[in-house]
């Protein structure tokens, strides 16, 4: 889901990667493949990813250890979400920031079929579970590449990152369901929702222009407060449904403390 190496970041009416780049075999997503795949990159495994089974049902919420530093997203791409993500990139300079001073650190996507790896990062390179990644781990050896990078530079150092491609593929080996080939065209996307350590919600998204401001957040509210709900994921799916697609499906995982 989702190019070449450029010298401009462009909105773009088809930001997906072309055919004769890289790809990828789609993640499934499910909580313990999408761990497992940041655990074997270096995030201690301390910290994981849980299903959301509602985000309206205050009992089913409990089930979820507090704070949620992150929010994986998937969702399949839609006329309505398309036609917004055109709208709101349009018009918008290219980003390109870099650096320690950099707010969140963010991943252009270039790899077909990367969506989730992408989000997977975005989850676990911004906000305070930036502090569960294992010193001298491939992550950590990585995000500290990473930090100084302009956006297309950064986009080179995924693509061919052997270390990634590695974590990926095993990941993709798992799940519940058998997966699709590299080659295959899937219409489900991810989109992460970060804290910063500002406290602002972001919306991450590897297909956009840039991370995406939502709001401001008490220093107390994490990811699956009631505002960041309202901010981020309800927002989300409620412009869906009142553009008259209905009620969106969608899932939801949840990066907080592990169980064990």
């Amino acid at each position: 889901m989702t190019e070449p190496k450029t010298s401009r970041l462009m909105a773009s009416t088809d930001p997906d990667v072309p055919s004769n780049k890289k790809r990828f075999v789609p993640l499934e997503n499910n909580p313990e493949v999408m761990s497992s795949l940041l655990h074997q990159l270096g995030l201690s495994k301390s910290v994981g990813f849980h299903d959301v089974y509602s985000i309206d049902d205050p009992e089913l919420l409990a089930f979820v250890p507090r704070p949620a530093y992150a929010l994986l997203l998937v969702f399949p791409v839609s006329e309505t979400y398309e036609k917004f993500r055109i709208q709101e990139d349009s018009g918008k300079p290219e980003y390109s920031g870099s650096g320690v001073e950099e707010e969140v650190m963010w991943f252009k996507q270039t790899i077909g079929n990367a969506c989730g790896l992408i989000g997977l990062l975005h989850g676990a390179s911004n906000g305070h579970v930036k502090r569960f990644i294992e010193p001298g781990s491939d992550l950590d050896q990585l995000l500290q590449q990473a930090t100084p990078l302009e956006p297309i530079a950064r986009a080179d150092l995924l693509y061919e990152s052997r270390a990634l491609e590695s974590a990926h593929q095993s990941a993709a080996s798992k799940g519940d369901t058998a997966a699709p080939s590299a080659d295959e065209r899937v219409d489900l996307h991810y989109v992460c929702f970060v804290k910063s350590l500002d406290n602002t919600l972001w919306e991450m998204d590897g297909r956009r222009i840039g991370p995406l401001k939502r709001g401001k957040l008490d220093p107390d509210e994490d990811l699956l407060s009631a505002k960041a709900l309202e901010l981020g994921v309800k927002s989300f799916l409620r412009r869906e449904e009142q553009a008259g697609g209905g009620e969106l499906r969608f899932s939801l995982i949840a990066l907080a403390q592990s169980f064990d």
